[in-house]
């Protein structure tokens, strides 16, 4: 005969522990529902843990002296089962609100794709794609066919390929061109980025030697000059990402270098960080040099990220003369930094988008947000304010206000956005050294956790990323914080 519980345990007092058997949990009706989502054996494993950490429990609260707990009965097990099969089947890739106030950033997965590309990445999902079939022909073909003849059309280059982000793009393109020679590069121009991302580390990995010119804050043509001999392999310059330095400064610009390289017969190479295929003045933003403007300007090469100003998927882009571009297609590490069919399928929509500059601001998903007006944020903050306000109840002060973004990523560092938002101070009666970390924790344990920023004595909440398909949600989980 089934016993109604899988082990009795008696305790000090003389009572005993009763767990529901294991079996008797599967078999319950209220059980075939997390059995048929999760399958039997990853609900009996869960069970099995379950009912061990119970059982410790119980008896550690008895051998404390403390008053008896009861065991828990099935409906109760079961309860805490389904909790538990949710939590260990909840991907650790989740969305969230981006109120941070940077639109393109680095840790919450920077460009979001235009509806196009989402469609195209689920078409790709679902068939087999001709990603090396020429179908024309029947025979195997080149990836880099798929987008190559958008981009040289867009940037006015020879030719082009991709790799799987702009640090691979850099490190496959100084391996294949310097590997074992000289690279010359301004000593204002080493940066280091997001995720100690360094040129002179990228150098060494690749092979390459860095030949420094010019100081941090001046360098001037004759320092490149003096510094090409027979062993320089390629002249570099980098774009300086997330700092600026200003004051007595000086640097050769791309139309001075560009002879110079000729002249010395050594390809001149521009790494753009983000990289933009248009002029963003023409919307209002401020102007970043595009990569048409820089193959014009004299470079032989060109690397770039996909998903930053261009707005696409993560991807890094080489574009250029086309037999420097061939030797770096047939480098061997360009298969280990190649990419699949997805970052294709996405990319390529994103491309054509910039067919129609004029279209762009609506259909490009980061520039309709870099270009969205403070009046539209301000409205949606004195809409959203009371409802804050209510559910933060009186140990908060919430009051729209305005506030700056950035772009991020390394885009244009020092140029901000006018924006408005949420700020968030605590009350007077709440001024803990911790009340506005406990209320960010809070705003992140939401079903769609909010990020904000912390900063002067308040918790910024950003709105120039939360469009109009988010709105009802972000306010919908708000009344949860008064819970």
């Amino acid at each position: 005969m089934n016993r109604p519980a899988d082990a009795d345990h008696p305790t000090a007092d003389g009572s005993a522990i009763r767990l529901p058997a294991v079996h008797l949990l599967l078999s319950d009706p209220a059980c075939a529902e997390l059995i048929t989502e999760y399958g039997r054996v990853q609900t009996l494993e869960a069970a099995r843990q379950l009912l061990a950490e119970l059982r410790s429990m119980l008896l550690a609260s008895r051998r404390d002296g403390g008053a008896p707990q009861p065991s828990p009965e099935i409906p109760a097990v079961l309860v805490q089962l389904g909790e538990r099969l949710r939590n260990n089947n909840r991907s650790p890739l989740r969305p969230v609100f981006n109120l941070t106030g940077t639109v393109l950033h680095t840790n919450l997965g920077r460009a979001l794709l235009p509806d196009a590309a989402v469609q195209a990445v689920t078409e790709a999902l679902r068939w087999p794609m001709n990603l090396e079939w020429d179908i024309d022909t029947g025979k195997r073909g080149d990836r880099d066919n798929l987008i190559e003849e958008l981009l040289l059309e867009l940037t006015g280059a020879e030719a082009a390929t991709i790799v799987n982000n702009n640090a691979a793009a850099v490190l496959l393109m100084l391996n294949t061109i310097a590997q074992g020679k000289e690279v010359i590069v301004s000593r204002g121009e080493l940066v280091e980025i997001g995720g100690a991302f360094r040129i002179p580390d990228i150098m060494t990995r690749a092979g390459a030697v860095l030949r420094e010119v010019g100081s941090t804050n001046r360098t001037h043509l004759k320092d490149y000059a003096e510094a090409a001999e027979e062993q320089t392999a390629l002249m570099m310059k980098v774009h300086c990402s997330n700092y600026a330095i200003t004051g007595f400064t000086k640097s050769v610009e791309l139309p001075e270098l560009a002879p110079l390289a000729k002249q010395k017969g050594v390809p001149l190479a521009v790494d753009l960080g983000s990289g933009t295929l248009v002029d963003l003045e023409q919307y209002g933003l401020p102007h970043e040099t595009t990569v048409r403007e820089t193959i014009a300007g004299g470079a032989d090469l060109v690397t770039f990220s996909g998903d930053k100003l261009l707005g696409g998927p993560q991807c890094g882009i080489i574009v250029g003369r086309a037999d420097l571009i061939a030797k770096i297609k047939k480098n061997p590490l360009k298969r280990a930094l190649r990419v699949g069919k997805l970052t294709l399928a996405a990319l390529e929509p994103v491309l054509a988008l910039y067919r129609a500059p004029d279209l762009l601001p609506q259909r490009l998903t980061t520039l309709k947000l870099l270009t969205r007006p403070a009046a539209i944020m301000r409205e949606l903050a004195q809409t959203i304010e009371p409802t804050l306000q209510a559910a933060l109840g009186q140990h908060y002060q919430v009051e729209s206000a305005a506030m700056m973004s950035q772009i991020g990523s390394g885009a244009l560092p020092v140029d901000q956005l006018p924006s408005y938002g949420l700020v968030i101070r605590a009350a007077a009666g709440n001024r803990t050294s911790n009340a506005l970390g406990v209320l960010e924790q809070r705003l992140r344990a939401l079903p769609v956790p909010v990020i904000g920023r912390v900063a002067q004595d308040a918790l910024w909440l950003d709105l120039r990323c939360l469009d109009e398909h988010q709105q009802q949600r972000f306010v919908d989980q708000l009344k949860l914080l008064g819970a």
